[in-house]
């Protein structure tokens, strides 16, 4: 009982960690806590000294211009180019060495217990954004940290433009008789998925695609999070594949192509196996677009 609780947890829970990864990573999603804890007000001066133990939240202070106020990030955060990469550890952070750096402000989606405290006690504001639960995290995570850089502005407009771009691409998808397609998305060669109850599965539902997990999780005991078998696979026959475990797992589109017993699949016979980016679908920042696009061209071509 115990193990059945907890694989699934830890499976969600690796996101911070692996969606970090990119290029050697699982890109899971965690269904994480709703919203941001943004410690007491963001008033007072704009910070100038951040440190940023989170590539999704990396991703969205330089997307809305407040990168030049980011002296230091996790060694995950390396997108976009030119980011002051350090050997800081997002997923197991140390106090004295994030200190070291000298900031005003620490930016991180996960506190193990007491580094939120530790950095308050040095004087350190820290602020903690969650895993996305749904796409909408993102969009009100970029706007606090317009109001806590003194980009408030800027990231409004970046928050419209991607809203502007999403629903484009819904629409194309949806102009193009996506609506009630199947998929199957593999976060690893374990075959563990999502549903469509985590962030990752409302991108796909943007798509118009229906998810075959859902039956896998019903009531969320899961989190979100089901471990499927093949024999499962096999029968709900999924239209699509998106394999997220390509770097982490070696799963090709040849790989999964040749599995046992998986020649029904229509995926599989039709060749809609789709090998996705390694750290776009694990992170939930301002390349949230990118993900959607990678999903409507698939479902568009195939």
């Amino acid at each position: 009982m115990i193990h059945r609780l907890i694989r699934p947890l830890m499976v969600a829970l690796s996101i911070i960690a692996l969606a970090a990864c990119g290029s050697s990573n699982s890109p899971m999603a965690m269904s994480g806590s709703p919203g941001v804890d943004l410690g007491d007000d963001l008033s007072g001066a704009a910070p100038t000294r951040i440190v940023s133990l989170s590539p999704s939240g990396t991703e969205m202070l330089f997307a809305i211009g407040a990168g030049d106020q980011v002296v230091a990030v996790d060694t995950y955060s390396y997108f976009p180019e030119g980011t002051p990469v350090t050997d800081l550890s997002g997923w197991e952070p140390n106090v004295e060495a994030i200190i070291g750096y000298e900031p005003d402000l620490v930016l991180m989606s996960y506190d193990p217990g007491d580094v939120v405290a530790g950095l308050e006690a040095a004087g350190v504001k820290a602020v903690v954004q969650p895993a996305a639960v749904v796409v909408a995290d993102t969009y009100t995570q970029m706007l606090e940290l317009g109001d806590l850089t003194g980009r408030s502005a800027q990231a409004a407009q970046v928050v419209a433009e991607i809203q502007i771009e999403m629903n484009a691409l819904a629409d194309e998808a949806a102009t193009a008789g996506a609506a009630g397609l199947t998929y199957y998305h593999e976060l690893d060669d374990t075959l563990f998925s999502i549903t469509s109850s985590t962030f990752i599965g409302e991108i796909y539902a943007m798509a118009g695609l229906v998810n075959v997990a859902d039956a896998a999780d019903p009531d969320g005991t899961a989190y979100g999070y089901p471990q499927l078998s093949a024999e499962f696979l096999v029968d709900a026959g999924p239209d699509f594949v998106f394999l997220a475990d390509v770097e982490c797992c070696a799963q090709t589109a040849d790989v999964v192509a040749v599995r046992a017993g998986w020649q029904t699949i229509p995926a599989i016979v039709e060749g809609r196996i789709v090998e996705l980016p390694a750290d776009i679908p694990s992170r939930w920042g301002p390349r949230i677009v990118d993900f959607l696009r990678v999903v409507v061209h698939a479902v568009t071509t195939g």
